[in-house]
């Protein structure tokens, strides 16, 4: 059974008449018969009954045909989808991003790549998580274009540095050190801390820092993403090297500047390489590329 089989049933089907059939199908009626022929030997049952120049459905050919159709115009939806996500003018791309992004930038290069009028009609969906989880995604083909830390190892994706997103120090308002506006992080030595879940990559980089500038201070607990970490120091559980995030009127904290060089990460965008783009996917990367020097994560 084929494809070509179950076209030619159809139109049969329709026409009950295998010339005329043969005719739309632009095939000998040879030829036409044998398929018919040959399906029914597969499914094992007569579909048509031949009534002179002209044939009729059985009543197993009438079961038959309702799935047909079903299947064929499943396939057709599939394939005018297929057809709109790969044109020059439309088409979809699936991006996820590390939660720093979430606020401001994601939202606001998705808005004006979609405000250029060859763009207009691209649709995107939306995810959000941690570097390890996207990278994962993106081998999956789960996602088009990711953008977070930098991965080691992983020699089949492109890593495009965006920007360097630099890193505050927070604690509690109140704390002893809310009165300053810029440390070095030897002072934090003797303070508690919230840190970054160690498998991510803001853990590692943070841990980084932290030996570089020689100091091993008591960690409290561990937090995945900024919305939790600037929680826990709100309600007083440490200090926290973190991402600045735009909206933070809901904690009780202040962000202090840290003098220490260094104290940043590199923001990426990742995507696969050697891999089949849709034209839509390579426009978008094309013009973040091209606009990564005009957005910045701490524009407020």
């Amino acid at each position: 059974m084929n494809l070509n089989q179950l076209y030619y049933f159809k139109t049969v089907a329709k026409l009950q008449h295998f010339r005329q059939a043969a005719n739309e199908l632009n095939v000998s009626q040879p030829s036409l018969s044998l398929a018919i022929s040959n399906l029914e030997k597969d499914l094992g049952t007569y579909l048509f009954e031949r009534q002179g120049r002209n044939v009729t459905l059985t009543k197993y050919g009438k079961l038959y045909l309702e799935y047909v159709e079903e299947a064929l115009s499943i396939l057709e939806v599939g394939e005018k989808k297929l057809r709109q996500i790969t044109s020059e003018t439309e088409g979809h791309i699936d991006i996820a991003y590390i939660y720093p992004l979430a606020p401001y930038f994601i939202p606001k290069k998705v808005r004006s790549f979609l405000e250029l009028e060859k763009n207009k009609d691209i649709t995107f969906s939306f995810r959000q998580g941690i570097t390890s989880d996207l990278i994962k995604g993106l081998n999956d083909s789960k996602y088009d274009v990711v953008f977070c830390s930098y991965v080691e190892n992983e020699e089949d994706i492109v890593f495009d540095l965006l920007f360097k997103d630099e890193l505050i120090l927070i604690v509690p308002i109140g704390h002893p050190l809310s009165k300053v506006e810029s440390i070095d992080l030897k002072d934090i030595a003797s303070y508690p801390v919230v840190v970054y879940d160690k498998n991510t990559a803001l853990g590692k980089i943070t841990k980084d820092i932290f030996k570089k500038v020689g100091i091993n201070p008591k960690v409290i607990c561990e937090g995945e993403d900024e919305n939790g970490i600037y929680g826990l120091v709100s309600e007083g559980f440490g200090v926290a090297v973190v991402a600045d995030i735009v909206n933070y009127d809901n904690f009780n904290i202040k962000k202090i500047k840290i003098n220490n060089s260094g104290c940043d990460r590199c923001i990426y965008m990742a995507y696969k390489k050697n891999t089949y783009q849709v034209p839509a996917v390579k426009k978008f990367i094309k013009y973040i590329n091209d606009t990564s020097k005009d957005i910045f994560i701490n524009d407020k």
